[in-house]
């Protein structure tokens, strides 16, 4: 009887995070470039109750009793699907179409990557460079920092959607080229990244190398699109079916909680 009260506890344990995730997914509606996640499980051990025995006849039974100890968190998976991109009026804005990701220095030094492409020019002493919202440098397909020469203005700057080219235009509205490139990359199982904040995401043994769509010819290339914001691709009305489901798997699991104590009750009471 003890088993089935484990059980129904793993259970509920195990919607718990399934409702985090959901939450989670929710209160990032409207956050650029977030992924959806979803949580997956995976059953426990299961204990062997009466092997392989035969009938009254003498015949073999092919098949043994075993009964399941319940089931836990197995990973929260991010969906890489796209989402709809969002006019923005800024020109430091981008989108990606496609599977790739930009690349970011952090404050401790390391790449990272996103999809979040709300970047600004931020002046930092005398040097102009492109930025996250959190002030972290924007990589090119060399992994150097974006910046502009001393006598090119960021409103004058120029961004080539088919080659990836930052460039500007002077006073008479000639266009020079930088010979700059904003980073873009692919992973061969983005869902193996690592979540960080910011929206952030490190590189793992399960997601493998970054490799450069400049220089992987094998790679299908993205498009960036310049004045557009890549949305969230969480799906609303999915995410609330998906609540009314682990809601109810809670409310069942609570249930065999409540049963088993009930029948632990009467057995109780048999030698009265």
């Amino acid at each position: 009887m003890m088993r089935s009260l484990w059980t129904g506890a793993s259970g509920m344990i195990a919607q718990q995070t399934n409702v985090d995730t959901i939450a989670n997914n929710l209160s990032n509606v409207n956050t650029s470039g977030y992924k959806s996640e979803k949580t997956e499980f995976k059953s426990l051990l299961y204990q062997t109750l009466q092997t392989k025995t035969t009938s009254a006849n003498g015949e073999e039974k092919p098949i043994s009793a075993q009964v399941g100890l319940g089931t836990r968190v197995a990973s929260n998976t991010s969906i890489f699907t796209q989402g709809s991109l969002i006019a923005n009026e800024s020109k430091s804005a981008f989108a990606i179409e496609g599977n790739g990701l930009f690349s970011v220095r952090g404050a401790d030094g390391e790449t990272y990557y996103t999809r979040n492409g709300n970047f600004s020019w931020v002046k930092d002493g005398n040097v102009v460079s492109l930025c996250t919202q959190e002030g972290y440098h924007v990589l090119d397909s060399n992994g150097n920092v974006i910046s502009l020469p001393a006598n090119v203005s960021s409103e004058s700057v120029e961004f080539q959607s088919n080659s990836g080219e930052i460039g500007y235009k002077d006073g008479a509205g000639n266009y020079h080229a930088l010979n700059r490139r904003i980073g873009i990359y692919q992973f061969r199982n983005p869902a193996g990244l690592e979540k960080e904040s910011n929206s952030l995401l490190s590189v793992t043994e399960a997601s493998g190398d970054a490799m450069s769509e400049y220089t992987n010819n094998n790679l299908t290339r993205s498009k960036i699109v310049q004045g557009y914001l890549e949305g969230s691709n969480v799906q609303l009305a999915d995410e609330m079916v998906n609540l009314i489901v682990a809601q109810r798997a809670y409310e069942m699991n609570s249930k065999v909680i409540t049963t088993s104590d009930d029948m632990l009750g009467i057995a109780n009471q048999l030698k009265r």
